[in-house]
């Protein structure tokens, strides 16, 4: 069975554990949280004891996870064993083990065997319907599968109202709108704060005034998600997360290495995608993640291939100003001034112009 996350603890308490889980997705918090739940509601069913694989790299040894299933454990009837597969790919061998393990804990339990010796708990960072198979086809069999994906910009202030209901804080509309604001998708950031809010509030419903006096601006302004916000189109917020990068003491040049690299990562994939290539196997080469390919593809919609290449010159301009090295014939410049203008040229077509 496929859950929501928000679904699962629910689900948990409402029967025994089942043979298999997966949790897997983009959202660290989320993946973390369902994980937990299911730690924690296996250690209630007395699975005492706990095996950690972590599947981090080729030369894992999927016999030894094999043969964990099939020993008798040494000191505890019940296990929990736990497989990290941070790219949600398992390869043949690990899915032939995982498909394996299913298949067994499903006939144990046609055979009326009763709660499973062995609760199998998959957890992944990345995921997508490519990852899936019949290995996490099998999971879903015996199990649940918890699809932990990133809460959409729109689905925030739900998302925060939900978990302040279920932690007793109740607040106004604008409230929610204010704590949106201050933590910007970073949903740790968001959890940690409506902890706070939870210890803080007291009765009554918090109004905006209420609330800005009682959160942190936890919001991220790291070059990452700066670049992430150009690229996704956002040219308001990548200005107000320059700003907040500005006002925290950082250093332009500080800041250009992701730039650049960044943006010499969209030229390269432009240039593929302008001569018709593979642009799967560009994504693959460039080592962009299943679960960002959505930005850039949005991205090199926005601007043909020659643009991109002059965002790259322009990324070069702007970290020699940054550094005091104008060439003959330029004028001194405002770095932060120069380096806004080509966030909000990447972000925004109309704004190309900006780009010379």
């Amino acid at each position: 069975m496929e859950l929501k996350p928000e679904r699962l603890v629910a689900q948990l308490g409402a029967e025994a554990p089942r043979a298999a889980y997966l949790v897997a997705g983009a959202e660290p918090l989320l993946v973390l949280e369902a994980a937990d739940a299911i730690r924690a509601r296996a250690r209630e069913c007395g699975y005492a004891e706990r095996e950690v694989f972590d599947a981090d790299g080729r030369e894992f040894d999927w016999n030894a996870l094999d043969a964990s299933f099939r020993a008798p454990s040494l000191f505890s009837a019940q296990r929990l064993i736990e497989l990290r597969l941070p790219t949600g790919r398992p390869g043949k061998e690990g899915a032939e083990v995982i498909a394996g393990y299913c298949a067994e804990a499903q006939r144990a339990a046609k055979d009326g065997a009763g709660a499973p010796e062995i609760v199998l708990l998959v957890t992944a960072r990345e995921w997508s319907r490519q990852h899936g198979g019949k290995w996490s086809e099998a999971i879903a069999g015996v199990g649940h599968v918890v699809l932990a994906n990133p809460v959409r910009p729109h689905e925030l202030e739900g998302w925060l109202e939900s978990r302040m209901r279920q932690r007793g804080v109740r607040a106004e509309r604008a409230a929610v709108q204010r704590l949106a604001e201050r933590v910007q998708g970073n949903l740790l950031a968001a959890a940690q704060e409506v902890d706070k809010l939870a210890l803080l509030a007291g009765e009554g419903t918090l109004d905006a005034a209420r609330m800005e006096s009682l959160v942190a601006d936890a919001a991220r302004f790291d070059v990452f998600r700066l670049v992430d916000a150009a690229l996704a189109g956002q040219a308001a917020q990548a200005a107000r997360m320059l700003a907040g990068l500005r006002a925290e003491g950082e250093a332009v040049p500080a800041l250009m290495g992701m730039v650049v690299m960044e943006l010499n990562r969209v030229a390269a994939l432009a240039r593929v995608q302008a001569r018709g290539g593979n642009l799967a196997a560009e994504f693959k080469a460039q080592r962009v993640w299943d679960s960002k390919q959505a930005v850039y593809k949005r991205a090199l919609s926005r601007h043909p291939a020659a643009r991109w290449e002059r965002f790259v010159v322009m990324a070069g301009a702007v970290d020699r100003i940054a550094k005091g090295r104008v060439r003959s014939g330029e004028e001194p410049a405002d770095a932060w001034l120069a380096l806004e203008r080509l966030l909000v040229a990447v972000a925004e077509p109309k704004a190309a112009a900006l780009a010379g």
